[in-house]
């Protein structure tokens, strides 16, 4: 399966360890881009859609016991592939800007890197959850995982994690930003909110004339 872009809307993926403020990047990003004029969805994974909702609660709150790592993947997957039909596909279709906290390479870093599964495996499943749907731009929040979960709070099952685990997330989803930095940027999260939003909102920029149109 070819990987497609829209051709009409701009689709921005924040991606990163626990604690790497990537919600409260999103916001200060749909107020800047709100401020000038865009319609701004922003959603999340899992839990952008009703369905996703439900899968959130299954595979972070632990209600259901462990999951075994396939299992743990096929039901991301499946978050996936309904956030990317009913919510992300026709938000783009209309021109709109889409900001997603997290999306495939969290698979990737988390189920592969994270859980030793099969990369290519996990970009198969992707690509098949996700009709091949790629962002045009991916921002990873880069940020030590000993200070990322100290700031996070209260664990859930994912952070509950060793140390370890999240020290191979945080590498692989640099490993995969300098295997295409034309589609990628790091930014420090342990700079201030003010400075990382700076930062995102200067790559972001470049971007915007795809959903002004000509002028």
């Amino acid at each position: 399966m070819q990987p497609r872009y829209s051709a009409t809307g701009l689709f921005i993926a924040l991606e990163g360890g626990e604690g790497s403020g990537k919600s409260t990047q999103a916001r200060l990003l749909e107020r800047w881009l709100s401020d000038q004029g865009f319609t701004v969805l922003v959603t999340r994974e899992p839990g952008g859609t009703p369905v996703g909702i439900a899968l959130r609660g299954l595979l972070l709150d632990g209600s259901a016991g462990e999951l075994s790592p396939r299992t743990e993947a096929l039901v991301y997957a499946a978050d996936r592939a309904e956030h990317v039909e009913a919510v992300i596909d026709p938000a783009l279709a209309a021109g709109h800007v889409v900001v997603t906290d997290r999306y495939v390479d969290s698979t990737l870093a988390y189920q592969g890197a994270g859980r030793a599964l099969d990369l290519t495996d996990l970009e198969w499943i992707s690509r098949f959850a996700t009709a091949g749907l790629r962002p045009h731009l991916t921002v990873v929040l880069d940020i030590d995982p000993a200070d990322g979960l100290a700031r996070a709070g209260v664990p859930d099952r994912i952070e509950s994690e060793p140390l370890e685990f999240h020290q191979r997330v945080r590498e692989h989803f640099l490993q995969l930003a300098k295997t295409e930095p034309e589609r990628y940027v790091v930014v420090s999260a342990t700079d201030s909110p003010d400075a990382v939003h700076s930062a995102i909102r200067a790559a972001v920029e470049p971007l915007l004339a795809q959903v002004r149109g000509p002028s």
